[in-house]
């Protein structure tokens, strides 16, 4: 839903528009972004857009291309896969895998999450895509069919390399992806620890032991990149992401992500603003069987703002003044304006909710006449 929301949205929503707009914490950090998983939106940010090395950020890539063969059936997870030499030997964090003993992709997916281990991804990336450098190729077309525009991937790692790179925009909207679409694979995420191979390792998400409410995502870090964090807190029925990219070490990206995380779940709401086939009006439609169809949304659609400020919304509806059958379940029939103390907070195209055929020959024919007028 959340991407639906993104492509849905006309107008994004500007929240500086709103005159008791809560300032954000200072975050000590090269780039960051809070995002609230229900309305897309989002809520604090700076540097997003700019470029950086997402060390093993990468590998919410490598796992979500993981999820999908898995979901798709190309790889399953108690499936045995034995480590080539080169995932065998691969440099930085590992799991430990061994080339004699074959490992179930299943304890791959903990290895890769929570260990953070590049042999683990090595293993995963080659059985799906046959080569680290094919499967680099399924990421970047992945990341251009979820709207990634500033991100390009190499390898499976994170491991340094100079056309290796993304945004903390990028990340948070592939983290909201892959809560959205795998919910089945995300509790790995919140393990605190994992043991293979004799060795247990403990998440290097520091959130995951300070706060309940934090159940996600993964960190990363080299010298060049610094210390970076996604993480997620889901807290009262709402879910906000944060991006903290270039801190100075483990505590700092803790501390920075944290804030954030609170700043974002104790100063807004995000109410349901419309239900999903919701009519908000109907609309006169011209030579079809039916004289009106109604307008509204395929999903639910939400709305963050400033506490408190959810009853203070009012709704503009708007629709298309010569609508003409045949009319298709979806088809944009118009829009509704959000305002708020004279502003226009943001726009969503209205739908229509149920199909219209072409009405009969003389229904037609009065409605041409009509058309005439209108």
């Amino acid at each position: 839903m959340i991407r639906s929301l993104l492509a849905a949205a006309c107008l994004a929503l500007p929240l500086a528009a709103v005159a008791a707009l809560p300032v954000p914490p200072e975050v000590a950090a090269r780039s960051y972004v809070l995002l609230d998983a229900q309305s897309g939106q989002i809520l604090a940010g700076s540097q997003a857009d700019t470029r950086i090395e997402p060390a093993s950020l990468t590998k919410l890539m490598t796992a979500y291309v993981s999820f999908k063969a898995i979901k798709e059936g190309r790889l399953k997870r108690d499936q045995m896969l034995t480590p080539s030499i080169r995932a065998w030997k691969m440099e930085g964090s590992r799991m430990f895998v061994d080339i004699k003993v074959p490992v179930s992709v299943d304890d791959l997916l903990k290895g890769m999450i929570v260990q953070s281990g590049n042999d683990a991804c090595v293993v995963l990336a080659e059985a799906i895509a046959g080569s680290e450098e094919a499967f680099a190729g399924m990421m970047n077309a992945e990341a251009r069919r979820l709207g990634l525009t500033n991100s390009h991937y190499t390898n499976s790692t994170g491991l340094p390399d100079p056309e290796l790179y993304t945004t903390a925009n990028d990340l948070a909207k592939l983290s909201a992806a892959i809560i959205e679409d795998f919910p089945e694979f995300y509790p790995i995420y919140s393990m605190k620890q994992f043991t293979y191979n004799r060795i247990k390792q403990d998440n290097r998400n520091l959130l995951l032991y300070r706060d309940p409410d934090v159940d996600g995502l993964k960190t990363g870090h080299t010298k060049s990149a610094g210390y970076n964090l996604v993480a997620s807190s889901h807290r009262g029925g709402r879910r906000v992401i944060s991006v903290v990219t270039g801190t100075s070490g483990m505590q700092e990206r803790a501390a920075e992500s944290g804030k954030l995380l609170d700043w974002g779940l104790l100063n807004f709401d995000t109410p349901r603003l419309f239900a999903k086939g919701q009519a908000l009006g109907e609309v006169r439609v011209y030579k079809g069987a039916a004289g009106e169809v109604a307008g509204g949304f395929a999903a639910d659609h939400f709305v963050s703002l400033p506490r408190g400020q959810a009853p203070r919304i009012q709704q503009q509806v708007s629709f298309e003044p010569r609508l003409v059958a045949p009319v298709a379940a979806g088809q944009v029939i118009g829009k509704v304006r959000l305002v708020l103390d004279g502003e226009t907070l943001a726009e969503y195209p209205l739908q229509a909710l149920q199909a219209v055929e072409p009405g009969s020959w003389w229904r037609r024919l009065l409605d041409t006449i009509r058309l005439w007028f209108v």
